[in-house]
């Protein structure tokens, strides 16, 4: 982006104002749009957004605060960088500003060297934050594509060492039929891991419709899902009857009760006991799962949610991928998300969305 020839909506009621910061920001070289009012600013911005918003507060029918917050929540507005033009001098009234998304503030009389400087230093970051993420975007492009690259020929290894595994076990010593194991297995420890980067890139990438959530049949399908290993693990599992309705993605809570029910049967008492609820909050609803595993200390709890990290290698196997995709799938849905442990006493995973009202 050239700073000079950017496009800047200038958006006041006083023609006068418009009429002298028009001149002189065209005198420059940006290309100047003007609005008098709120709506216009709106439909403006909607229709062709500019790089810069500059913005009255004192408006009639519809304030700079309210127009502000209205471009904040549109998706196609949100990212542009609106500085208020303001005679108000108050503190209050500066927060108010930055807490409805404005990035800056110049004020009344304008003086043109100062609102010039302020104008080039946002643009100049909005060019950074457009370079940045479409360095971003094009490196989760390159890692999806090796992803899939690599799943072909890992594959082809589980495939044939599943073949020897069925056609050797009765005939092989002992110490070869372990190495046979241990490679089967290596292997579906790989494709998990490249499943969960996938994963990953899939929600950063994503823009998807939450809607209200029917969880009975979402965690039913996980059970299904789980069926076996629910089986091989002996495990008891209590479900709440009746589930408070909030507002998500269903294929991604999917996941979530998937990565916490498997790390229940994997890490809960022997057998595991699982129970499943939910309990609501002011304006959200905190789904929950409950264990009877070992617990753990404030420190391995502060540590969970971390992308990469693992507890230790002894209590807990894995990449420590899974808890960290149910992190960034919740900030999504915005919800949080945590674990409340005690060393002896198992541990209950939660997180939260936003409740149906």
């Amino acid at each position: 982006m050239k700073i000079e020839t950017s496009t800047l909506l200038l958006v006041d009621d006083i023609p006068t104002n418009l009429k002298m910061l028009f001149s002189y920001l065209k005198s420059i070289g940006f290309k100047v749009r003007i609005a008098n009012n709120g709506e216009k600013a709106l439909e403006q911005a909607e229709r062709t957004p500019p790089d810069l918003i500059l913005l009255d507060v004192m408006m009639p029918n519809m304030d700079g605060f309210e127009v502000c917050q209205r471009l904040k929540a549109n998706y196609k507005t949100k990212d542009i960088p609106v500085i208020f033009m303001t005679a108000k001098t108050e503190t209050v009234d500066k927060v108010k500003g930055f807490d409805v998304g404005a990035v800056d503030y110049v004020t009344k009389p304008i003086q043109q060297e100062e609102v010039l400087a302020r104008i080039n230093a946002h643009l100049t970051i909005r060019s950074l934050q457009k370079s940045l993420q479409q360095k971003n975007a094009d490196l989760e492009s390159f890692a999806h594509s090796v992803a899939h690259d690599i799943k072909n020929p890992v594959n082809t290894i589980i495939g044939y060492s599943d073949i020897l595994l069925e056609d050797l076990a009765e005939t092989i010593d002992a110490d070869s039929l372990a190495i046979l194991k241990k490679i089967y297995q290596s292997g579906n420890n790989i494709t998990n891991i490249i499943n969960a980067l996938l994963s990953l890139a899939s929600i950063n990438q994503e823009q998807v419709e939450m809607l209200p959530l029917d969880m009975k049949a979402v965690v039913q399908q996980v059970q299904e899902r789980l069926a076996k290993m629910i089986t091989d693990y002996k495990a008891e599992i209590t479900i709440a009857k009746q589930w408070s309705i909030a507002v998500g993605h269903a294929p991604w809570i999917t996941e979530i009760w998937a990565n916490y029910i498997s790390n229940g049967l994997k890490y809960g008492g022997n057998p595991p006991q699982l129970e499943l609820g939910a309990t609501e909050q002011d304006e959200q609803v905190r789904f929950w799962i409950r264990d009877n595993g070992s617990g753990l200390t404030a420190e391995e709890q502060q540590q969970l949610f971390v992308p990469f990290t693992r507890i230790s290698q002894a209590r807990i196997e894995g990449h420590g991928l899974g808890l960290s995709i149910v992190h960034r799938i919740i900030e999504k849905c915005n919800g949080q998300v945590g674990v409340e442990s005690e060393v002896g006493k198992g541990s209950t995973f939660y997180f939260t969305l936003p409740k149906v009202i």
